[in-house]
């Protein structure tokens, strides 16, 4: 997905603040493995917010069709979804306590660019996450693209037997229903990093 007014592939402008470098930089250069920089994503979106997730990215984790940024020397990557709202962000530290993420974000972008995406929310957020909140599963949307909306499980569904079931028969079942234009979900979630799945795959 490309934001209004940005050039297809055109990483978006992210800046630190001093803090933030000196601590980031403490944490990369305290591991005992390459690192290639830091991977900043938009995870979710609660009461109006962002959710930003920024992790370490080991050498050789990019991905091919990874943006990627430097800012104030951090070698920053991003999926395209999270790029697309990403433009603008600066990201602070300030010291919460040990084992507390102390990193803020400060991000003025829409919470979505479609109005499809706007529907896609209100439909999880009202019928899709209520019903499957009872096998401790979500889904998040990470965004739309021309007919596509590209999905996200996480909870129970993440690794879960089931999760293309309940992908087919209720997320995408519902949304095609439900919101013109679009023809097609995908599920973009790393099912073989789920764990303690509601429904386990049957063993042969």
């Amino acid at each position: 997905m490309v934001a209004p007014g940005e050039e297809p592939g055109q990483p978006p402008a992210i800046s630190f603040t001093p803090a933030a470098v000196e601590k980031l930089t403490e944490v990369a250069a305290s591991q005992g493995r390459p690192i290639a920089g830091f991977r900043l994503q938009i995870v979710g979106r609660i009461n109006g917010q962002f959710e930003h997730v920024l992790s370490l990215l080991p050498e050789g984790a990019q991905k091919a069709d990874d943006l990627a940024a430097e800012a104030q020397g951090l070698c920053v990557f991003m999926d395209r979804h999270s790029a697309a709202y990403l433009d603008g962000v600066e990201v602070d530290y300030q010291y919460r306590g040990p084992d507390v993420s102390g990193l803020r974000y400060t991000n003025r972008n829409p919470l979505w660019h479609d109005e499809r995406e706007l529907q896609i929310q209100d439909i999880f957020d009202n019928e899709i996450n209520p019903a499957i909140a009872s096998h401790g599963g979500w889904v998040t949307l990470l965004g739309v693209e021309g007919n596509t909306a590209y999905v996200q499980l996480g909870g129970g569904c993440q690794g879960c037997g089931m999760a293309d079931v309940t992908l087919k028969q209720g997320i995408e079942a519902t949304i095609l229903e439900e919101v013109e234009g679009i023809e097609r979900v995908v599920d973009e979630t790393d099912h073989d990093a789920g764990q303690n799945p509601y429904h386990q795959p049957s063993k042969k």
